[in-house]
């Protein structure tokens, strides 16, 4: 019992005890709470007669009644209204501990949702005109966690709205440090997914022309920068690689025959490549650009008004180039049209510009199959006569060439054929580099536009480009059927059981190639005939209709000998009479791969080998962004520097002998030569010897060479 008294007598004294048994009970030591509440308002008015002077027995108490706040709710009503009033009339001239003290009691205070969020963050950007580094610190931190704990469950619309307002007007603030917290926090929100709307990305649109530098450089950042949460893959990767599987069965079985030549295996292997990189190129997903930027309302009024402070800008280099790299982005993930930003990049295109290959990247951003062709022909004209010339170094002139290359992606109307076959010329170039950058220019244009290249550069035509038109300058024609659906007119084996059965590789020895002449030599009627026999066997005929089921070998090869007009109709039919299957999908990619390396031949009677491609032929596709890596793309060993290069010196001396000529005698017993006996000898004993070094006269130097020339006479 005594021990009980004493506990209680201590307990005035000791807040952590007190706060702790007030949670537990807090009706039992309500008498105890009113005592220190008493004192917390007696301090109160002591402290604001000299609010500059920290107080440790306030900064108990205020921490003490905003952990037990809850407990009490009449009694301490408007202690979170006193607490804020201390901030507004003190704030500026409180000790900072007592001021993060008065902070964090409040933030306690509006975790138990005692404190509106609005009135907290109204509060805490007043106090952001404070200087105090650690403060700011705390108060932006805080602001993004609330925000996120109050949309944590459920969106809370009406309260996000408020926010919203509040940082718009925040960030039009003439202060510049709450300016730059109301914008670190929106871009932060936004990363974090939960203020990731439109009207987020707008407000903070705005910030790119606010007067002060760094809040437009964080707003530039914002929008030039990738997102680095990058969608997973489906968590079914099993049925993806199933369904690649059966798409390169089918190309196999498309091109397989019974005779196992060299000539039909290196045919399959293709079809292999082909089907494979088709398959790939599904499952690659594009290079799409930071989400931020098509999510702006107006990006043609944004990116006139960048480009229109651009021109007046006075800014640092680096500063220009971030302005420069948001309106490509701009122009190329909106299609916009700006004609006037073309000619302020192309003063940029000189080989030594600084950060040139940046301003490159920026210059093929901004192209997109929209953009007038008068408009990009002077880009390249520019980069072919300022890269792409034997004055510069082989790197400068493969870059040129890749710039082109990648702005011809997306816009392959600027380029002229005077021009594509100049540099073409460059295909044959001794350094690899500009070689490989030449050759990858040949092979876009031979699927862009392969009437602008030489007749010798267009390779052989295949049966898919034989269905391809070249579309003119804002040309967008809409296809009424899927490319290749023709194959599924043709009844086939195995096709109930759909692709990858045991049936398709029980039919996989019957097929034959293709590619095989119709007409054949005498040599080999006999196997043309056992094949044609064997292929008449495996013919059936439906029980309820005339049509035959052939295999898919004939089936294909029945494509092939229709012209692109009767495959287009024949298309549109099967697509308009039923709805496809993922089987029958897998067909058409098949034929598609089956077209893709099968040399057309106009008159249908005789076919020849297929039209070779290369390992370095390159992607035609365009995405949003344009990486560096394709500018900078050198296909050349750097020099490494001097302590690389000692480095691998080095390396290479370990294990062996001490490098250099051996100083030893072979025989150490031997005797030693006069020149060894030389450096023994004091230099007064050989210094006659060293008086031809002097300086020789005119004359001596005359009979020198006259005895030299006589001697140099006889010998001959």
């Amino acid at each position: 019992m005594e021990t009980f008294k004493s506990n209680n007598n201590k307990l005035p004294s000791n807040l952590p005890q007190l706060q702790n048994l007030i949670k537990r009970d807090a009706a039992s030591y309500s008498e105890e709470f009113e005592r220190q509440y008493s004192v917390y308002q007696a301090t109160c008015v002591i402290f604001e007669q000299n609010p500059t002077v920290y107080n440790g027995d306030l900064h108990q108490l205020v921490m003490f009644l905003a952990q037990v706040a809850q407990c009490y709710p009449e009694q301490l009503n408007d202690y979170p209204q006193e607490l804020m009033t201390l901030l507004k009339r003190h704030g500026s001239v409180l000790h900072p501990e007592m001021r993060m003290a008065f902070v964090k009691a409040l933030v306690f205070l509006r975790n138990k949702n005692l404190l509106s969020p609005t009135d907290l963050h109204m509060l805490f950007f007043q106090l952001l005109h404070f200087q105090d580094k650690n403060l700011r610190q705390f108060l932006k931190q805080h602001i993004i966690t609330d925000i996120k704990n109050i949309n944590s469950k459920s969106r809370n619309m009406k309260l996000n709205k408020e926010l919203q307002n509040f940082m718009y007007d925040m960030l039009m603030s003439k202060h510049a440090v709450a300016a730059k917290t109301s914008l670190d926090v929106m871009i932060e929100l936004y990363r974090k997914h939960v203020w990731n709307d439109a009207k987020t990305v707008n407000i903070i649109s705005t910030a790119c022309f606010s007067k002060v530098t760094k809040i437009m450089v964080a707003a530039i950042r914002f929008f030039i920068g990738k997102d680095d949460d990058v969608e997973e893959e489906d968590s079914d990767s099993e049925s993806e690689t199933e369904e690649q599987k059966n798409a390169l069965r089918s190309a196999m079985m498309a091109t397989k025959v019974n005779k196992k030549s060299k000539k039909m295996q290196k045919k399959l292997a293709k079809a292999k490549a082909v089907a494979k990189k088709n398959q790939n190129k599904k499952k690659t997903k594009a290079s799409f650009d930071f989400s931020a930027l098509h999510l702006v309302h107006d990006p043609q009024d944004l990116a006139e008004r960048l480009y229109k402070r651009l021109s007046k800008m006075n800014e640092r280099f680096e500063v220009k180039l971030m302005t420069m790299n948001l309106i490509s982005r701009l122009i190329g993930v909106h299609q916009l049209y700006l004609p006037n930003f073309y000619p302020l990049v192309q003063r940029f295109l000189f080989p030594h510009q600084r950060e040139v290959t940046k301003v490159m990247v920026f210059a093929a951003q901004a192209a997109h199959p929209q953009v007038p062709p008068d408009d990009l022909e002077p880009v390249v004209t520019t980069l072919a006569n300022n890269f792409v010339t034997e004055r510069y170094s082989s790197e400068v002139m493969a870059m040129g060439l890749n710039t082109i290359r990648e702005l011809c992606t997306r816009n392959p109307y600027c380029m002229s054929e005077d021009l594509l076959q100049d540099l073409a010329q460059y295909k044959n170039h001794k350094d690899k580099g500009v070689m490989m950058a030449a050759r990858s220019l040949i092979t876009l244009f031979r699927d862009k536009n392969p009437n602008l290249l030489a007749r010798k550069d267009r390779g052989a035509p295949t049966e898919l480009d034989t269905e391809k038109k070249q579309d003119q300058f804002g040309e967008n024609k809409a296809k009424s059927f899927i490319p290749g659906a023709e194959i599924l007119t043709f009844k086939t084996h195995g096709e109930d059981e759909g692709i990858g059965s045991e049936s398709d590789s029980d039919d996989d020895d019957e097929w034959i190639d293709i590619s095989q002449n119709t007409t054949v030599t005498n040599d080999e009627d006999s196997d043309d005939e056992s094949s044609n026999h064997k292929h008449s066997e495996n013919m059936e005929v439906s029980k309820d209709t005339d049509e035959k089921i052939m295999s898919k070998k004939e089936a294909l090869a029945e494509v092939l000998k229709m012209t692109a007009e009767e495959r287009a109709a024949k298309a549109e039919d099967v697509v308009s009479s039923r709805f496809l299957t993922d089987a029958d999908f897998a067909r058409i990619a098949a034929a598609q791969a089956a077209k893709q390396v099968e040399k057309f031949n106009q008159s249908k009677k005789q076919r020849g080998k297929k039209r070779k491609r290369s390992d370095e032929e390159e992607k035609t596709e365009s995405g949003e962004l344009v990486p560096l890596k394709n500018i900078e793309m050198i296909y050349k060993k750097r020099k490494h520097d001097k302590a690389a290069r000692m480095e691998t010196v080095l390396a290479g001396r370990e294990g062996r002998e001490k490098f250099g000529a051996r100083k030893g005698k072979l025989n150490p017993h031997a005797s030693t030569t006069n020149r060894q006996k030389m450096r023994n000898k004091n230099f007064m004993m050989i210094k006659h010897k060293t008086a031809g070094k002097q300086k020789q006269s005119f004359r001596n130097k005359q009979i020198k060479l006259r005895n030299a020339l006589l001697k140099q006479k006889k010998n001959y």
